[in-house]
Parts: C-alpha cells; sequence; structure tokens
C-alpha cells in the first residue's frame, strides 16, 4: 500500500557531507510529521530529527546546527541535509514518515529500510 525508498546514504570523510532522502509512494492520501531516526551499533534507535506537515522542524541536540531536515510535499519526500559530519555520526539512518493511505486514512507510522551513513576519521 505505502513503499518507502530511501537513498543517499554512503561513506565520507569527516567534516563532509551528506544528504539522505526517503520518498514515500503508493496509496498516499497526506504525509503528516517526517521523521529521521539513527541506529549506531549496540545502540537503541534515537530520534534525530523532525518536520511537521507545516514545516516545524525539531533536532535532536547533538546534530543542531549540522543537520536541516526539510521536505517536498508534491513528492512526499523527506531529506537531511547532513554537514560538518564526525565518526560520533556513523550509523543507520532509518526515514519514520507518519502517512495516511487511501484505504484506511489513519495516520500510521512506517519506517524505511535504513540507509548506512559512516563517516571516517
Amino acid at each position: 500500500q505505502v513503499q518507502l525508498a530511501e537513498s543517499g546514504g554512503g561513506l565520507v570523510q569527516a567534516g563532509g557531507s551528506l544528504k539522505p532522502s526517503c520518498a514515500a509512494s503508493g496509496k498516499v492520501a497526506s504525509v503528516n510529521s517526517m521523521n529521521w531516526f539513527r541506529q549506531a551499533p549496540g545502540k537503541q534507535r534515537e530520534l534525530v530529527a523532525a518536520i511537521t506537515g507545516r514545516g516545524t522542524t525539531t533536532y535532536q541536540d547533538a546534530v543542531k546546527g549540522r543537520f536541516i531536515i526539510s521536505r517536498d510535499n508534491g513528492k512526499n519526500t523527506v531529506h537531511l541535509h547532513m554537514n560538518s559530519l564526525h565518526p560520533e555520526l556513523t550509523a543507520v539512518y532509518y526515514c519514520h514518515p507518519v502517512v495516511r493511505n487511501y484505504r484506511t486514512f489513519v495516520p500510521e507510522a512506517y519506517w524505511g529500510q535504513g540507509t548506512q551513513v559512516t563517516v571516517s576519521s
């Protein structure tokens, strides 16, 4: 019914930038909040950044000033602009949008497949 496609992770040197993206497709009626989580090896998954349907953003303290979350409502896509990366930010990054599908119109949260971000020192 609803599919998520993540892209844009990769390997980058410390100080570099990446821009993971996540697009929702299928029977998407609307997308409410769009969020990015990350999970480092041996650690719990944690919220990194969120953006509401109206564009209000929140960030984890560790990424404030480094990351910018943005969305393209026409394409049901969320981006995470990652700047000044350092090795401690290495993790798998997951998008987590809240979507209303055409079948139920009930908001449901979905998980992307994850995209690996590796920052070398």
